[in-house]
């Protein structure tokens, strides 16, 4: 099963390949999507990205996590994220949104098993 590609990305909106919905926020992994709802887990800018955010997308088996960390970067990845995600022997790659999005969809072109969570305002 082969992760969906992030088809368009604008401040605020985002298309996932195969998908009806649009999303402000996302969480992509192979064979699916969803909204990125931070109140789930109390995520804000800061302290940042929690590792209760990422604990979904790990568990469909992904070998690579990317993390958009919004237009202007102002999400946070904590060291703690960091560590969280390495110890389960994923490769991590954190970038501005944008940057993150075309990282993600090459890998998705490579067939790479990918994940990723982005957020696509500030």
């Amino acid at each position: 099963m082969s992760s969906p590609e992030i088809a368009s990305l604008s401040w605020g909106h985002m298309k996932v390949k195969g998908c009806s919905s649009s999303y402000k926020d996302c969480k992509v992994w192979p064979g699916g999507s969803r909204a990125w709802d931070w109140r789930e887990t109390g995520t804000d800018h800061h302290p940042g990205v929690q590792p209760a955010d990422l604990e979904e997308v790990l568990q469909k088996g992904v070998a690579t996590l990317v993390i958009g960390r919004g237009m202007s970067e102002a999400l946070q990845v904590p060291p703690s994220t960091v560590d969280f995600v390495r110890q389960r022997g994923v490769e991590l790659i954190v970038l501005q949104t944008e940057k993150a999005i075309t990282e993600y969809n090459n890998l998705v072109g490579q067939g790479a098993k990918v994940g990723g969570i982005f957020h696509s305002t500030c």
